[in-house]
């Protein structure tokens, strides 16, 4: 595959995945600490799972966001119906412990050649990188240090995450504000749109929309494509 001047990339599913257990330990978390109504473990498990494909399913539909904050206190509205005021939460707090909770069960890297991937295209293509995220239950914020716990944060040039820019994909928008990120840290260089490349693991929001504005894309990990097939 011939080297592109500027690398987009998903980040879930794409780069890292969740660890299972993180996903575990905060449904007993909540069990233990929101539930006046005494639902079990399981169900606050589906409580989370169903408000996730929810908010994705209205990110998609509308290109903004619901901040993890209201995804949050939506799970413990569902968890307790009138039974809890969620004007009592302190969101400060619970954001500070989901996050400790997440980095005691951190995020994995998606393939054992991410990072190998990553250092060859850079070494080899003298691109400019970048990622494309929507966000969820984990901010932007959070998600930076995650990167910065593998060391990933060194090889992208600018991160976009949709809680900060207040849009998801596959917002047409969002992508026009990821090729503004890149005129601007490739400043004095004319980079064609065919020479901008985004990966990912999602055909409707990663795929279609890179299609539709111009650049190359690639599908991966759901498919028999892998991040591998970028230096092949």
């Amino acid at each position: 595959m011939p080297y592109y001047q500027h690398y987009s990339f998903d980040l879930w599913l794409t780069l890292i995945k969740s660890n299972p257990q993180f996903k575990i330990q905060r449904a007993h978390f909540f069990h233990q600490n929101f539930n006046n109504t005494g639902k079990s473990v399981d169900d606050i498990a589906l409580i989370f799972r169903q408000v996730d494909l929810m908010c994705n399913a209205v990110n998609e539909k509308t290109g903004k966001n619901i901040d993890a904050d209201e995804m949050y206190l939506m799970v413990i509205s569902l968890i307790n119906g009138n039974r809890l005021n969620i004007d009592d939460i302190d969101y400060a707090q619970l954001h500070l412990q989901m996050e400790e909770l997440l980095f005691a069960y951190p995020p994995q890297l998606y393939s054992d050649v991410t990072i190998e991937v990553l250092q060859h295209l850079k070494q080899k293509s003298g691109a400019t990188f970048s990622l494309l995220s929507n966000t969820g239950y984990i901010t932007g914020k959070t998600l930076r240090k995650v990167l910065a716990l593998y060391g990933l944060d060194n090889y992208f040039d600018f991160q976009l995450y949709s809680d900060e820019a207040g849009m998801s994909k596959p917002n047409y928008d969002f992508f026009k504000l990821m090729l503004n990120n890149i005129d601007i840290c490739n400043a004095g260089k004319n980079i064609p749109l065919t020479n901008i490349i985004h990966i990912g693991d999602n055909a409707k929001n990663d795929v279609k929309p890179a299609q539709e504005i111009g650049i190359s894309s690639m599908l991966v990990n759901v498919n028999s494509a892998t991040i591998l097939s970028l230096i092949s």
